[in-house]
């Protein structure tokens, strides 16, 4: 654990590395982390592409096939319209959600310290603990709601919608709040359950961390508490990903819904 009291031990590793001011400040560490995990997923099924085989498949093309399959299963379950973009969507939110998630596992001082010696004052190396990496996806999925939902109903159908849902067009300001409140909601409530979900593991993992520093008998119990958080962890980081590609998929067939 780094030198220095608990809270500049906390402090530090809950801040991100930054370059600029204002609305444009970027986070590098979140960028650098983010593509890196996105290469990565793309190395990989392209290496199962590359090797597949309609013979014995290798454990990369098992894994990777399981993991396609079970992609296109929610997807047909769940979206009930006609498009080529929703399953490999759906893939690569739930593969790189999953990536940013995993990355919660990895020990709390395993990559700042090196950074730090390297001269990097700071290092997140979990995206998905960055409000701006979670919204900038739930932002993402927003705008492909409103390009679907203008694409499948016409400007004129959404609008009508939009005025005459769900208490008819005699109570057009209720149904105009109502929707905008409802629209709205999707990409803030996408955004903060991934964010909040994780940054609260990060949390149990930093304050597992301090117990190394307090002797050998807490540094030991340390140990048993950060086994047993990953492993239920595990489920979590699993989890988050999946709700974020389910909610999608329902909100782009929701878009995909034309409405007489």
């Amino acid at each position: 654990m780094a030198t220095g009291s608990a809270t500049d031990y906390i402090v530090h590793h809950l801040t991100n590395l930054t370059v600029g001011e204002g609305f444009w400040t970027f986070h590098l560490d979140t960028l650098f982390f983010s593509v890196a995990l996105g290469l990565t997923l793309l190395v990989l099924f392209r290496l199962a592409a590359v090797r597949a085989t309609s013979g014995v498949p290798g454990g990369l093309q098992n894994f990777v096939e399981t993991l396609v399959e079970f992609v296109d299963r929610q997807v047909k379950d769940t979206f009930h319209g006609q498009s080529a973009l929703i399953a490999p969507l759906a893939l690569t939110i739930f593969c790189w959600v999953f990536l940013w998630n995993a990355m919660d596992l990895v020990p709390v001082d395993a990559l700042p310290e090196p950074a730090k010696a390297l001269g990097v004052p700071y290092l997140r190396v979990v995206p998905s603990t960055d409000l701006n990496a979670t919204f900038g996806l739930s932002i993402t999925v927003f705008l492909l709601i409103i390009f679907y939902s203008i694409k499948i109903k016409g400007p004129a159908g959404y609008a009508r919608e939009f005025l005459t849902h769900p208490f008819g067009p005699y109570l057009f300001p209720a149904n105009l709040i109502l929707n905008i409140v409802e629209l709205v909601a999707k990409p803030v409530s996408l955004g903060l359950r991934l964010f909040g979900n994780l940054y609260a593991g990060e949390m149990i993992f930093i304050l597992i961390a301090l117990l190394y520093g307090a002797g050998w008998l807490f540094g030991a119990f340390a140990g048993v508490l950060q086994l047993g958080w990953a492993i239920f962890h595990l489920l979590v980081i699993t989890l988050q990903a999946f709700i974020f590609m389910v909610l999608t998929i329902v909100y782009l067939s929701m878009a995909h819904e034309d409405v007489h």
